[in-house]
């Protein structure tokens, strides 16, 4: 039995139920959707119930809100969300609980989830991200839950978020045997400690697959940054991995540095399953180094695990040495990831999560 929703099941009836969460139907109940009254002095004041009264939600300085609480079996397939003020990407926490778990499976700031964890909009055109104009964000990976599923969003800024939008669109169905669960988790180094690799995930345990990685990646160096090779240690690798790619942008899907033909600058892509997506350059004046936006999806070529998983990136670039002859330099970057992956419950615990000052990029 299967519980995926494509263009190949589309012509299937189903006993599944369509159920969607909003600021107008917060708890995604039939028929409880646009019951708001609207406020004196708001927006939809001369409309009366069932015109957009509350088509967002406030989230103040400090505080943990719930965005929605479902009881399952059921599986969340579309995720999307949107706020008022870039400032916030980092400084907003999404955390996804399962089955009443205590511990969540995700564990991300906003802007990372949704591949912008720059504090700048910018689109992304993929299968299971996709961002558009102006910070229109949506998630298509699938969540199944079996007893329940749980989303909160912390506001770690001391100031009020005055306006969050947001839309949790599920299905209540039957959860087959074999289901894994959604997990995803954050991780910065700035910079990366010289001579060693960055990890972009560890202590995995347990049986699944790796779904994927976004990296935010800040130069600290000048010339080329991106030589470095991704590996996946697999079911007991220790030394050396199973999986070991030939350089980043090798992994990220393009080739030679992302050069144009003149290769004179970097051309940026957004496709389904991998991209370069995002090039932040300085304006020279207060004005950090070149910053760097990177996905890929392991959907068509699947990463699966028995019993642990480990990924790691070279922090690997070029320089000139004293004898004036190209050699590698090992570079001491800003890089953060968000790791996606599927697994058995119960999870390992996940490494404390920076706090605030660890993750912030200055936007205002």
């Amino acid at each position: 039995m299967s519980i995926s929703f494509d263009l190949s099941t589309m012509f299937h009836a189903s006993n599944a139920v369509s159920r969607s969460i909003s600021a107008e139907n917060p708890t995604g109940e039939k028929g409880k959707g646009a019951m708001e009254a609207p406020s004196p002095d708001g927006p939809a004041s001369a409309m009366g119930i069932g015109w957009k009264a509350r088509p967002y939600i406030t989230v103040k300085g400090g505080e943990t809100v719930v965005l929605a609480d479902m009881e399952g079996p059921g599986i969340i397939t579309h995720i999307w969300m949107t706020l008022g003020g870039e400032k916030f990407y980092r400084d907003l926490v999404l955390r996804f609980y399962w089955d009443g778990e205590d511990e969540p499976s995700v564990e991300v700031p906003y802007g990372d989830f949704f591949c912008n964890g720059w504090g700048v909009p910018v689109n992304v055109l993929s299968e299971p991200i996709n961002v558009n104009p102006l910070g229109g964000f949506n998630s298509y990976w699938p969540m199944p839950f079996r007893r329940s599923a749980r989303i909160t969003v912390e506001n770690t800024r001391l100031v009020d978020l005055d306006m969050l939008f947001y839309q949790i669109d599920y299905s209540l169905a039957d959860v087959p045997k074999d289901c894994t669960y959604f997990h995803a988790q954050w991780r910065r180094q700035n910079p990366i400690p010289r001579g060693e690799e960055y990890t972009i995930v560890d202590g995995i345990s347990g049986k699944g697959r790796f779904a994927g990685v976004y990296l935010a990646w800040g130069q600290n160096n000048n010339r080329w940054w991106g030589e470095g090779e991704v590996k996946f240690y697999i079911d007991g690798d220790t030394q050396f991995p199973t999986y070991c790619g030939t350089g980043l942008e090798d992994y990220f899907g393009g080739a030679w540095g992302f050069f144009t033909n003149d290769q004179k600058a970097y051309e940026t892509y957004s496709a389904p399953y991998l991209g370069y997506h995002q090039l932040i350059k300085p304006d020279g004046f207060m004005s950090a180094n070149m910053r760097h936006g990177l996905y890929r999806w392991h959907i068509r070529d699947p990463i699966f695990f028995g019993e642990d998983f480990k990924a790691t990136v070279q922090p690997l670039g070029w320089q000139v040495n004293a004898e004036d002859k190209q050699k590698y330099l090992h570079l001491q970057d800003d890089v953060a990831s968000t790791a996606f992956w599927y697994q058995s419950e119960p999870h390992a615990a996940f490494p404390p999560l920076p706090d605030r000052d660890v993750r912030s990029v200055t936007v205002g």
